[in-house]
């Protein structure tokens, strides 16, 4: 396994194995026993980095999730795992009632709801302190003041270690950075967002947002991120579901673009070049982009897992590289 920091403080920043493993599903599609052998691979692998959410999985059962946080909890004491592996989870779209979603009945991020629901995320996962907590989804309805302080308080209480961002467009991530930093508190510093190889239209109208999708590492952000270093990017849906190679599971209108058949085809001739799988290509390219990522993958087998696993000792070469990103 490779490691990489992220976060800038040396009070707060961590070590995290550069594939991190999504928990989304575990505790609901994927199985309590299933879930705890994918975990246990994972942490053999020498895999350090573990995302949930405490609104996963509520659309499969009409709830308002915390499952996957609570398998979590069941795990980590099930292993006494302390804080050698990092934990992170998000707030702001559990619904706030069963049956309603993100979309029509969010929790929000008032102060209120940041305290309130990142003291439920510590007891579900059995955790004195969130290693790494998340503003899952914009609200405007709370002054972004209020927001970025009641973040810090957090942080300032020990209760929390990083704070990240996702699914916000990159100039309301800017102005909440700069809002910490002129009042002396800390700010966003692991923003998590679906990246990955083939380029995605991000004009189309999405839930979240009329304008289009804030979910996506576009331009914006990604120029954004290129100016700050300092920053760390977390991908999520880096295989887009399975996609890449499931016949029966089209990309779907957001990859509706001039540039997919030429990114497909570079991928598929360094697959066969190296002797990897298409999948483990993305997640190298991700891994080592100029831009580099930490690809967050999910898994609903042992098997699945091991292939991204393999991902992270795949060197492309300089030349490989340049073909991929050149493909048009």
């Amino acid at each position: 396994m490779r490691y990489r920091t992220i976060g800038t403080d040396p009070k707060t920043r961590r070590e995290v194995s550069v594939l991190s493993l999504g928990a989304m599903l575990f505790g609901t599609a994927t199985d309590e026993a299933t879930s705890f052998a994918i975990l246990d691979r994972y942490v053999e692998a020498g895999g350090t980095f573990i995302d949930t959410s405490d609104n996963y999985a509520f659309w499969l059962n009409g709830g308002q999730g915390g499952e996957s946080e609570e398998l979590l909890g069941r795990w980590r004491r099930s292993r006494g795992v302390g804080d050698e592996i990092v934990v992170a989870t998000k707030l702001g779209a559990r619904p706030l009632a069963p049956g309603t979603s993100y979309v029509d009945n969010p929790e929000g991020l008032s102060a209120t709801v940041i305290r309130e629901a990142a003291e439920r995320s510590r007891e579900r996962l059995g955790m004195a302190k969130l290693d790494l907590l998340y503003a899952h989804i914009e609200d405007h309805r709370v002054p972004l003041r209020e927001t970025v302080a009641g973040f810090a308080e957090l942080v300032a209480e020990g209760t929390v270690g990083l704070l990240g961002v996702s699914n916000h467009r990159a100039w309301r991530v800017e102005r909440a950075r700069n809002l910490a930093a002129a009042a002396g508190l800390p700010g966003y510093e692991v923003l998590q967002y679906h990246h990955t190889y083939l380029h995605r239209r991000t004009d189309l109208p999405s839930e979240l947002d009329r304008d289009g999708d804030v979910g996506s590492a576009g331009p914006d952000l990604i120029s954004y991120l290129r100016a700050e270093p300092q920053l760390a990017l977390v991908a999520y849906s880096p295989l887009v579901r399975g996609a890449y190679t499931r016949p029966d599971k089209p990309l779907g209108a957001g990859y509706d673009l001039p540039s997919v058949p030429g990114r497909l085809a570079a991928l598929e001739a360094v697959a066969k070049e190296t002797g990897a799988t298409v999948n483990q290509v993305v997640l190298a390219w991700l891994i080592d982009a100029e831009v580099p990522a930490i690809p967050l993958v999910g898994a609903s087998s042992v098997a699945q897992l091991d292939e991204s696993l393999a991902a992270v000792d795949l060197a492309l070469t300089v030349e490989q590289r340049a073909r991929l990103d050149a493909a048009r």
